[in-house]
């Protein structure tokens, strides 16, 4: 397949086991898709600066709180960072260059400039995918407390998560243990991407809509739903030899899925209309 020469870095990084997956390198490649006027490589030198930073900052005892409570006074205090209450669904808030940029974002583009920091001064976290909000905790078992790098660094504990989950959906939400579960480099990568998906999608933006998905595609192949998505769009930009291609491929995967109906219909209608 050929792809842009942006894409193929993306490609290049994501194309190894997950441990060695470089984040940052790979959250800046996605950006590049959106704005080619930048050097990753400046962003990632703006990484290494931050974290040097920090690091001056330490206590002598290095206590997980005393770490997190100089990231937190480095980030936020110092460099300004702040959660976009404003412009939520800008879809700049998932472009790793414009938060660094512009010192905002949303809960995952925050939490994975606090992950790049923690990671150079030595102090390992782990993201979170809990529903609706995005959290991170420092990497070793039993850690429990959580970080929202949304809100200034908030220490949250599990009793704090539920409140807000609660807070997010407005209404009694119970806190399963898979809420709070770490995700890998390749599920961070895909839920930076289902965000971008939505805000396009919201926006009527429906070519950039699939080049989220292509992306979420390459991280996981077997993906049948996104395939059906990206087919419905295809489908409505009236590129049909591509929808046919991949509505065809999910009604193979999943013949009895409850919205198979409706696709053979479209499917019926682009062959009536060929």
């Amino acid at each position: 397949m050929n792809y842009s020469k942006y894409r193929q870095l993306f490609d290049s990084e994501i194309n190894q086991s997950d441990e060695k997956i470089d984040l940052a390198k790979a959250a800046l490649y996605l950006a590049l898709e959106d704005d080619q006027k930048f050097d990753p490589d400046e962003y990632l030198n703006a990484l290494d600066t931050m974290a040097n930073e920090v690091q001056e900052t330490l206590p002598e005892t290095l206590y997980p709180l005393k770490i997190i409570k100089s990231i937190n006074n480095y980030l936020y205090n110092d460099l300004g960072f702040t959660g976009n209450t404003i412009d939520y669904y800008d879809p700049r808030n998932s472009c790793l260059n414009q938060v660094i940029e512009r010192r905002t974002g949303i809960p995952i583009t925050l939490s994975l400039v606090y992950l790049e920091i923690a990671k150079r001064i030595n102090f390992p976290m782990v993201g979170i995918g809990m529903p609706g909000h995005f959290l991170i905790r420092p990497d070793f078992e039993e850690a429990g407390i959580y970080v929202d790098a949304f809100k200034q660094g908030e220490i949250l504990f599990p009793q704090d998560c539920q409140e807000r989950l609660v807070q997010i959906y407005g209404q009694p939400v119970e806190l399963q243990p898979q809420f709070l579960a770490t995700v890998s480099n390749k599920q961070f990568l895909t839920r930076m991407l289902t965000n971008l998906k939505a805000i396009y999608l919201n926006r009527n933006e429906g070519l950039k809509a699939i080049a989220a998905i292509d992306r979420i595609l390459l991280l996981f192949p077997n993906a049948v739903m996104e395939k059906r998505d990206r087919g419905v769009l295809y489908y409505q930009l009236n590129l049909w030899a591509e929808a046919r291609q991949d509505l065809e491929s999910y009604l193979v995967n999943l013949p009895q899925a409850d919205d198979a109906e409706i696709i053979r219909q479209l499917l019926a209608k682009m062959s009536q209309n060929l």
